[in-house]
This record gives C-alpha cells, structure tokens and sequence, in this order.
C-alpha cells in the first residue's frame, strides 16, 4: 500500500496532473457509454478539424473567416457528392458483380486444388485436398450466411448512413463557424490553471492533424496510382480493388499483407500463371515499395514517433473497441497516450 501511496503522491500532487487526468477520463467514459449515440457529432468534428487546416491559410492571406468557411465547407459537399453519387455506384456496381462471380471462382479453385494430388503425390494426398476443399465450402457457407444476415439487416445500415449525410455537414459549418465560441465553452468548465492540459492538447493537435492529414492523402495517392494501374493492366474491379488498397494502408504493416491476397487470386482466375499475372504481381510489389519508402517517410516521417510494436498493439486493441474508426485513429490516440505519459510524468518532461 505504500508504494500505491508513494505513487499517487508523486504524480497526482500536481493540480494540473490532476485536471488532464480528469478531462481524459471523462472523454474515454463519454465514448464508451454514448459513443454511439453521438458519433455523427464525433465524426463532426474530426473533419471539421481536418478542414481547419484549409481555413487557416486563407485567414492568413486576409480572408474573412465566414467567407473562408463557405468557401472550404461548398468544396467539401462537392467532394462528397461526388463520392455519393459517382463513385458509391460504381464501387457497389463491382462488388455485386464480384459476388456473382465467386461460385464459377470456387469451382475453379476446388477443380485446381483436386490435381494436386496428380501433381505432387509426395506431397498431398486426395484424403488431404478433401479435407481442405470440405473446410473451404464451410467457410464460404459461414460467410454467405453473414452475408445474407447483414443484407436483412441493412435497412438499419441504410437509414444510419442518410442520418450521417444529412446531420453531419450542417454539424460540420457549425463547427468551423462557431469554433472560437465553443472552444471558449469547453475552457469555461477547466480550471483557471490549465497550462498541462493545453500543452497536451497542442502536441496532440500537432501530431494528429498531420498524422490525419498525411494518411488521407497517402490513401488517396495509393488508390489513385492502383487504379491507374490495375486499369493499364486490363485487371478486371479495377475501382474495387484499388479501392481496397488504398484502405489497407490505414494499418501498417497488416493491411497491405491481407489486401495482396485478392488482388493476386482475381489476377489468378483472369489470366492463370500468365505472363499478365506476373505483370500485376510486380506492379503491385512496386507500388507497396514506393508507398513503404516513399510516401511514408515523406508525409508521415516526423509525425510517428512510436515503435512497430506500439503501434500493432495500438492497432489490436483501439480496434477491438472500435472497429474500422478505432483503427484509424489508433496511432492518433497512441500519440495522445505519449504525449500523456511525457507531460504529466516529472522524469519524463526533464528527459526532455
């Protein structure tokens, strides 16, 4: 018991240790209770934080800030009506399209899976490739079940994603409209001395808004120059796969290894071991070098100062209690956590 005292004495002594400590824990109770309820407010603010980083040039160029929010906020609903309705369709038009095809896929698969054991009887036995294929088809039956569960309950799905269009923008030009109003709100309910609390916030702000900022334009180079490719290349759900990794380099490391998976099996079932699959294997091997030693160092090489096991471990567990949004911002919130642990604790503010 006296080194727990020992402890709390020595760090929460402080007032303003005291203050942060409060201000995160009631953020982290407030996502875990009503998280759900207020994410269109959530989602909200974090683009209307992304799209702040576009107003403050202006304002610095002279702008007024009202005029510089209208003009952000008409080319943000541009860009979204552009992804509602020209590429949503074409995305959803592929994906059925790509489900029509798997069972000729998996006939494909269990006739080439059947020979093996012609090609390679030291190596596999028919017994062998039964068991396999019987796994695979329960797999699939499993996942066609999902499939079809998600499809009945997708009116809920449906009507989520209209409450998002519809709230979401009008939430979005308040936030960037009234941002000095509600900044100086939230300020009201903290103590006079903040000083900790506001030190955190701006390493976290600074290291978040660039971290956002340079990942969204990692997906959207990444996607562009798949596409590209996968077009040049003649690989069929050009705009689906490339779709696809562009996503996948939200997690490190695990993405890009889980994504060359269908981009070589739908190589495979269009071409076989042709000269065009090899082609779609080495241009997807560069494209993931260029993005590796590229693109990450250039837009992301100051603002990630974790090591690859925080960062896998902040991807596991952020997106077991999250989902997709708690990987995304998984490196975001174990930045927040440094930046916690450098600030608040005596030893480590004087190691640095």
């Amino acid at each position: 018991m006296n080194i727990i005292h020992q402890w709390f004495r020595k760090y929460f002594s402080d007032q303003q240790v005291v203050v942060l400590a409060l201000v995160l824990i009631f953020a982290v109770v407030v996502i875990l209770t009503i998280g759900d309820m207020i994410a269109p407010v959530i989602a909200s603010m974090v683009v209307a934080f992304l799209l702040e980083s576009v107003i403050k040039p202006l304002e610095r160029m002279r702008v007024p800030r009202l005029l510089a929010v209208s003009l952000v906020f008409i080319f943000f609903m541009l860009f979204l009506v552009f992804l509602v309705i020209g590429l949503l369709p074409l995305l959803t038009q592929q994906l059925t399209q790509f489900i029509q095809e798997v069972p000729s896929w998996l006939s494909k698969g269990q006739t080439e899976l059947m020979r093996l054991p012609d090609r390679y009887p030291q190596l596999f036995t028919e017994d062998q490739v039964r068991e396999v294929v019987g796994v695979i088809k329960t797999q699939i039956t499993f996942y066609g079940q999902q499939m079809l569960s998600f499809s009945l309950s997708s009116m809920r799905s449906i009507l989520t994603v209209v409450v998002y269009i519809v709230l979401m923008p009008i939430m979005v030009f308040f936030f960037l409209k009234d941002k000095d109003k509600i900044t100086c709100w939230f300020r009201s309910f903290l103590p006079e001395d903040h000083s900790l609390a506001s030190i955190v916030w701006k390493d976290v702000q600074l290291q978040t808004g660039n971290y956002v900022r340079g990942k969204i334009w990692e997906i959207i180079i990444i996607w562009g120059t798949s596409y590209i490719s996968f077009l040049f290349l003649g690989l069929n759900y050009a705009i689906l796969l490339s779709f696809l990794v562009g996503l996948s380099v939200i997690i490190p490391y695990i993405g890009a290894t889980v994504v060359t998976v269908p981009v070589l099996l739908l190589a495979y079932f269009q071409w076989g071991w042709g000269s065009e699959f090899v082609s779609t294997a080495v241009v997807y091997g560069v494209i993931q070098l260029l993005d590796g030693n590229l693109l990450v160092p250039l837009l992301l090489s100051e603002v990630v100062n974790l090591h690859p096991v925080a960062i896998i471990t902040a991807i596991l567990v952020f997106g077991g209690f999250w989902g997709f949004w708690g990987v995304f911002f998984a490196i975001p919130l174990a930045t927040l956590i440094q930046a916690v642990v450098i600030n608040a604790c005596p030893k480590a503010r004087a190691g640095t």
